[in-house]
């Protein structure tokens, strides 16, 4: 009989331990490329990148920036192009945020162009419905203020220049793509309501076919006299920022004003003259937190996701996601209970700054991070939470309106929330400075109605969901006050210098989804475009967040592995499996630190696309 001696035995035990264990680390290796495998690639660029919601507007955005312009610039072109090749998510009468970064003064800045509602707006005289849609709904179309804002203060174009894009493609028509085709025809029982939306978009009495072209000729018109508000004023010798105000006040108080007041006034609206004169954008300080080393800035109320996002972070930085692993039953729960967290609170205090006194500081403070995680449990899920006390002193200002009865003349709506429908992109320049800008009409379509000849839709931020349906809220529609919205660009700075933007349309989830793919890139190393289309999840709330109790669903993203929803399910989540494509859509650029390049991602699960020159 033949022995094997023991050192070689133990020699073989090792190298059958070393094969399987290297097996073992190929396989997972392999697992995880291929967990994190894009679809795409992500887009270089050498002078500039755009990334948006529309191949046209991403395209309009680099033909400012070859012709020499900046970040702001081409913001403005993509703004405005957007209005037509996603009409039903964002437009000049629409709302929405920008961060911008401006390498000049080294300096982040956030513009809120945000709209009221009207002063004549009596809740008890109007349905939920009518405040989603219809001629009294609505708020003060504040985007086009922050066109012109933004123009003025950073960027070096004329608004001729920057809107000759879109004034080209509404006056000879671009190919309506099949996603927007889909919204006209899901929409057409909508539009038949309205002659004035009937005529833009059912103009041969039916909507149009994919790859049809679309012709804009009231929305060319109102561009083209904005423009020539500012070639006539530049004519009597006013300088480029007193042309642009001309723009701004043939807007808002001169002829185009004019004509949407009459259009409500004949209609039975609610919008007047002073309604539109009031309003002015807002530059504010952005909200700030440090998430491991890296500094985030995004955006303060009357956003509520940029608070939502920077809760969120502080919230999780108390675990080590990189053990946990990505998309784990851990990670998810985590992330699932960190939302719900943050919305508890966002919820309860967060309104127009001008009518309630909000405790910011103390909410993103990461002693009050620290005091919320306690509650976490590590493996059961949570009801939806009451919220937490971050700023003691206001505690009577914004005691809990579930213990006291509603005041009779101000009724308790329905409390259901309608979703929202949004539009998003980054910009990076060849001057090193960075814009991301998240617009809005608030649901599809917004109110539903075109403002006469105008071409334009209101944002319907009236709607409940913006508005709380609680009489003792602080975000109860009232006359006069900004509706909150979930619009939230964010800036990633490393050490100083730009590292990454982000942002994404999605109603309820552009915070929960702008968190998943920030804890992508910054906790899981994840390129941009990768960060952007592994799956996700989100939550929602049925009546909505408002309500302490409420029931909450995890939407869960079916690429995810049924194992790990099984998972949830066992830590108490209720959850719902959902396309494998249809959370957000998510833009960014993100900087390579090593190389000094940078790449844009654009997300498959609409129609982004990013473009570099």
């Amino acid at each position: 009989m033949i022995t094997t001696p023991p050192y070689r035995m133990l020699a073989v035990l090792a190298l059958l331990v070393a094969v399987s264990h290297s097996a073992r680390s190929t396989a997972q290796d392999e697992s995880k490329s291929e967990r994190y495998r894009a679809h795409r690639p992500a887009v270089t660029g050498v002078h500039g990148l755009v990334t948006s919601g529309h191949s046209l507007a991403s395209m309009a955005g680099v033909r400012i920036q070859m012709d020499g312009g900046n970040a702001a610039d081409a913001a403005i072109a993509v703004l405005a192009t957007l209005n037509l090749t996603e009409p039903m998510m964002s437009g000049a009468g629409g709302n929405g945020f920008m961060t911008i970064y401006d390498k000049a003064s080294d300096s982040t800045y956030s513009l809120n162009a945000t709209g009221a509602a009207p002063l004549r707006i009596d809740p008890t005289k109007v349905t939920p419905e009518e405040l989603s849609r219809g001629i009294h709904a609505g708020v003060v179309p504040g985007l086009f203020g922050g066109w012109i804002r933004l123009l003025d203060r950073f960027g070096t174009k004329s608004l001729a220049d920057v809107l000759a894009p879109a004034i080209e493609y509404a006056e000879n028509g671009h190919p309506v793509s099949p996603f927007v085709a889909s919204y006209i025809a899901g929409s057409q029982s909508l539009f038949e309501r309205f002659p004035s939306t009937t005529r833009v978009f059912l103009p041969n009495g039916r909507p149009p076919e994919p790859g049809e072209l679309l012709k804009y000729p009231d929305l060319a018109n109102t561009f083209k006299r904005l423009v020539a508000a500012e070639r006539d004023a530049l004519a009597r010798g006013k300088s480029r920022s007193e042309a642009l105000q001309a723009a701004f006040d043939c807007f808002y108080v001169g002829d185009i004003a004019k004509q949407m007041v009459r259009f409500y006034e004949n209609n039975g609206g609610l919008f007047t003259a002073e309604d539109l004169a009031r309003y002015e954008p807002i530059w504010a300080e952005p909200l700030h937190t440090q998430y491991r080393g890296f500094d985030v800035y995004t955006t303060p109320s009357t956003s509520r996701g940029g608070l939502e996002v920077v809760m969120q972070l502080n919230l999780i930085e108390g675990y080590d996601l990189g053990t946990l692993g990505h998309n784990t039953p851990e990670s998810l729960h985590l992330i699932a209970e960190c939302i719900k967290l943050a919305k508890a609170d966002i919820y309860h205090v967060v309104a127009d700054p001008k009518f309630t006194n909000m405790p910011t500081a103390e909410m993103i403070s990461k002693d009050y991070a620290d005091t919320r995680r306690s509650v976490i449990g590590l493996r059961r899920a949570m009801t939806y939470p009451d919220h937490g006390d971050p700023g003691r002193e206001q505690k009577v200002a914004l005691a809990s309106r579930w213990k006291r009865p509603p005041p009779a003349n101000r009724p308790l709506l329905s409390e259901k929330a309608y979703e929202g429908s949004t539009s998003s992109f980054s910009i990076a320049d060849q001057f090193g400075n960075v814009v991301v800008c998240t617009p809005t009409l608030g649901s599809a379509w917004g109110t539903g109605v075109i403002v006469g000849e105008t071409g334009i839709f209101y944002n319907n931020g009236t709607r409940i969901g913006s508005t709380s349906p609680y009489p003792d809220d602080v975000n109860y529609v009232r006359a006069g006050q900004i509706p909150i919205l979930n619009n939230s660009p964010i800036l990633v700075m490393r050490d100083g210098e730009f590292y990454l933007s982000l942002g994404t349309p999605g109603g309820e989830t552009i915070g929960q989804t702008q968190f998943q793919v920030l804890l992508n890139i910054l906790d899981f190393g994840m390129g941009i475009q990768e960060a952007i289309e592994v799956p996700r999840i989100s939550l929602t709330a049925e009546p909505n967040f408002y309500k302490p109790g409420a029931d909450i669903t995890v939407r869960v993203e079916d690429r995810i592995p049924k194992g790990i929803i099984r998972r949830l399910k066992r830590m108490g989540h209720r959850t719902e499996a959902r396309s494998g494509w249809s959370m957000g859509n998510m833009q960014g650029i993100l900087m390579n630190p090593e190389t000094g390049t940078m790449t844009a991602g654009a997300d498959p699960r609409r129609m982004m696309y990013a473009i570099g020159w």
